[in-house]
């Protein structure tokens, strides 16, 4: 989708923007994941994006697993896989970013949990202290090639 391949880099983040990285296509998630939006022509009105556009996306979502498309009396729609639901919180973290450094009126929306109405935040905490570090490195993980690591260090 970002008109180049990222074979010779070993990154989650370029493998995620080739599904979720043009314009148009975090909307769509979004508005799947808490509008219910599943319908092509409901994502067109409440996005006023193009319907080529819209039909490039959707068909990439589905190519990606993120989405599937069920035949219903009424048309097709357009429905998340776990994949694409765990994109929650990608949303919710560019929304906070947003809501901090672009909104100058105050957070447009507030995420709720469903089952008691507590707000919803993405946070980032480490796994063996529980606090929110500051500052966070990197470290090989069991996906990288050693040849490639070597090469990031020098």
């Amino acid at each position: 989708m970002l008109g180049r391949t990222y074979d010779d880099e070993v990154c989650s983040i370029a493998r995620t923007l080739e599904i979720v990285g043009e314009r148009w296509s975090l909307l769509i998630i979004r508005n799947a994941l808490f509008a219910g939006v599943t319908r092509f022509g409901d994502f067109q009105k409440r996005l006023g994006v193009a319907t080529n556009i819209l039909t490039k996306r959707l068909d990439g979502f589905v190519d990606a697993g993120v989405m599937t498309r069920q035949p219903n009396p009424s048309g097709v729609e357009y429905v998340l896989t776990d994949k694409g639901h765990d994109l929650k919180g990608v949303l919710i973290a560019f929304t906070e970013w947003g809501d901090r450094w672009e909104a100058p009126n105050g957070r447009p929306i507030i995420y709720r949990h469903d089952d008691c109405e507590g707000e919803v935040h993405n946070s980032i905490r480490c796994d063996s202290c529980g606090q929110q570090p500051d500052i966070v490195t990197v470290s090989k993980g069991p996906g990288m090639p050693d040849e490639k690591w070597a090469h990031r260090q020098k």
